[in-house]
């Protein structure tokens, strides 16, 4: 009927936008051959710069577009780069005649070869100079416009390529190609104003407070601009409080509050009252949905040990024969080769090498060489400066060192304190939702965190109902279990009678883990 709109059916709809793809994809592969064929040739000129715009604008995640783009930057920067040095040197050159056409001129008289100067009218004096310094001042003057027009030029190219970015990381937010070429810029340019671009970093936080691609900007740019931690992790606590469940805003504080709170004993993430505050905080947020993990997640990390900032390798144990010696690391060591291992005795050092790394974790280390054993004396083991003293083995008089993994860190009565009150909390909650797993989970870490003997059982009771809550992730924790349950184990080995020649396994263990603490028992039962 007349004045009413048509209504497209679906296959109208699908049909139309059939057209448009093909329309598309038309044009897109003639910019894309014309494109390549100018880059054949080495034109990389405005045409070009045009060209990959009308793309890039539609689908910014063409990285050969991008690679093009920054040819053709580099090549316009260094044209004018280029022409600026030739300015500089033309106006040195000019400014050197005119000086030298205004020295006084020199004559010689027709009795003697000695040079004069020739004397000048005095009324001309004072009207020469003046033309001279104007000249040279105009010549400067010159010079400095021609110079500021060329920087202005190089700041446009640089305007440009970031009106690009700016626009393309409006059609895709996460575009990582965007964000690339966004960063490459402003490292070209030395003018650049990080001032505005941490303003875009707040404009782009509105559209999305969970973009960890403008969270990673931040970060950059923060540095550059030399934001301190203290205002950024401000920021970090506004946007958290606008919405509990941003995973980049707790990660982003998890790399400043370390930084501005150092634990010196490097056993937590970070100084104990800092360490307070947050658990505190995080709480808040987890109980608000305890469904959502962001907050859980964070919690985990304040609970751990900070172990992750480990950067030299630490022994877990040692053991050494008269035909060769074993290392085992807490952590895989790629570069073992390149630290000093010494069997130090009395006034004698012996330097141990070359290590072979036995397992594909690169934490256990073997050296075959020959090593003469006296067991009435006193042995040292000085690993990159770390110094341990070994014990005799009984059983074939070898050398060994041994340490557990510690399961957990000592606290201060405060912390305790904070620790037992949201375990407490946590099993309240455990009272009206038992299956929420991340309830569960947490309140395991806490159990361990508090005191892992007493809550040994209790912690792995939890994680047995995780396997039947969470069937998906049941791989995880049955390793989760198997780890504490060794933990547990070796830490009770030094006192049990049959330490050092025999360990047995608290459980059947497909995949054993701390293998490579056992390698100064002579046997493993199960």
């Amino acid at each position: 009927m007349h004045g009413r709109v048509k209504v497209r059916t679906t296959e109208e709809e699908r049909e139309r936008k059939k057209k448009e793809q093909v329309l598309k994809m038309r044009a897109y592969r003639a910019a894309m051959t014309r494109i390549q064929k100018k880059r054949s040739l080495g034109e990389l000129d405005d045409e070009m710069l045009g060209l990959t715009v009308q793309i890039l604008l539609r689908n910014p995640d063409i990285t050969t577009l991008w690679n093009i783009r920054r040819e053709c930057v580099l090549r316009k920067t260094a044209e004018l780069q280029k022409a600026m040095e030739e300015d500089e040197a033309r106006s040195k050159q000019e400014v050197g005649k005119e000086d030298e056409s205004n020295k006084p001129k020199v004559v010689k008289e027709d009795e003697s070869d000695t040079p004069k100067v020739k004397k000048e009218d005095e009324s001309d004096k004072p009207k020469v100079g003046e033309q001279a310094d104007g000249d040279k001042k105009a010549a400067e003057q010159k010079a400095d416009d021609t110079k500021e027009i060329l920087a202005q030029q190089l700041q446009s190219i640089y305007k440009t390529e970031l009106d690009l970015t700016e626009q393309c990381l409006m059609v895709n937010p996460k575009s990582y190609n965007g964000w690339h070429h966004r960063c490459w810029t402003l490292e070209q340019n030395p003018q650049a104003d990080w001032q505005r671009e941490l303003q875009l970093c707040n404009k782009y936080l509105k559209y999305d407070e969970r973009n960890f691609h403008t969270w990673d900007y931040r970060r950059y740019v923060s540095d550059k601009a030399s934001v301190p931690a203290e205002q950024e992790l401000d920021f970090c606590t506004e946007k958290i409080k606008v919405n509990f469940s941003n995973y980049s805003s707790w990660h982003h504080r998890s790399l400043l509050l370390p930084k501005l709170y150092p634990n010196e004993q490097q056993d937590r993430p970070m100084s104990e009252h800092k360490l307070k505050e947050e658990l505190e905080m995080v709480l808040t947020a987890a109980f608000t949905d305890p469904n959502d993990s962001s907050a859980w997640f964070y919690q985990r990390w304040l609970l751990g040990n900070g172990a992750h900032s480990e950067q030299t390798a630490t022994v877990a144990a040692f053991r050494c024969w008269p035909h060769k010696a074993q290392l085992s690391l807490k952590k895989s060591h790629p570069e073992l080769a390149q630290l000093t291992v010494q069997l130090i005795s009395g006034q004698q050092t012996l330097q141990l090498q070359p290590w072979t790394a036995v397992n594909s974790e690169k934490n256990q280390w073997q050296c075959e060489q020959a090593i003469a054993i006296d067991p009435s004396q006193d042995y040292f083991l000085d690993v990159a400066g770390q110094r341990m003293q070994l014990a005799v083995q009984p059983s074939d008089q070898s050398l060994y060192y041994f340490v557990p993994p510690h399961a957990t860190s000592s606290c201060s009565k405060e912390l305790l304190t904070e620790l037992q009150t949201q375990l407490q909390s946590c099993l309240d909650l455990l009272e009206y939702e038992p299956d929420s797993k991340w309830t569960l989970l947490t309140s395991a870490l806490l159990m361990r965190a508090i005191d892992v003997s007493s809550y040994h059982e209790q912690s792995l009771t939890h994680l047995a109902k995780l396997e039947q809550v969470d069937a998906l992730r049941q791989g995880y924790y049955k390793d989760l279990s198997a780890r504490w349950t060794m933990e547990m184990a070796l830490a009770k080995w030094p006192t049990s009678s049959s330490y050092p020649q025999l360990f047995e396994l608290p459980t059947k263990m497909p995949r054993m883990p701390y293998a490579q603490y056992l390698i100064v028992a002579d046997k493993i039962s199960s």
